[in-house]
């Protein structure tokens, strides 16, 4: 996920949902702390979800943003990289992916600025 509007396009949120619907869990993360939603840029099936994801954040973790709190999943990277990595790490199982954000609400307020 990332939120061009709030961090720029370099950063990206590698992180996991267990939930049926995951935009559950990204309309969770859409509160008041940032101006803008996030866009999804990749929806992946795992059968060890868990793993796939401690393999993405070591991929990139010499870029993490916060060096403090690793629990705090986002990383200096773009999605074409997020890509790269998921295609080595997920293969077949990328079930989704979509490179250039949408953000509807970033590219309408910059419109109007």
């Amino acid at each position: 996920m990332a939120d061009i509007g709030a961090f720029g396009e370099s950063v990206v949120q590698i992180g996991l949902t267990c939930r049926l619907d995951h935009m559950d869990r990204v309309n969770e993360l859409d509160d008041a702390s940032v101006p803008f939603r996030f866009d999804v840029h990749a929806l992946i099936y795992s059968d060890d979800a868990v793993s796939l994801e401690r393999a993405l954040h070591q991929d990139f973790e010499s870029r993490r943003v916060n060096w403090v709190n690793a629990r705090r999943e986002f990383f200096h990277t773009t999605p074409a990289e997020v890509h790269d990595a998921l295609a080595r790490h997920a293969g077949q199982h990328l079930l989704e992916f979509h490179e250039e954000p949408d953000a509807p609400e970033w590219r309408a307020s910059t419109r109007a600025s």
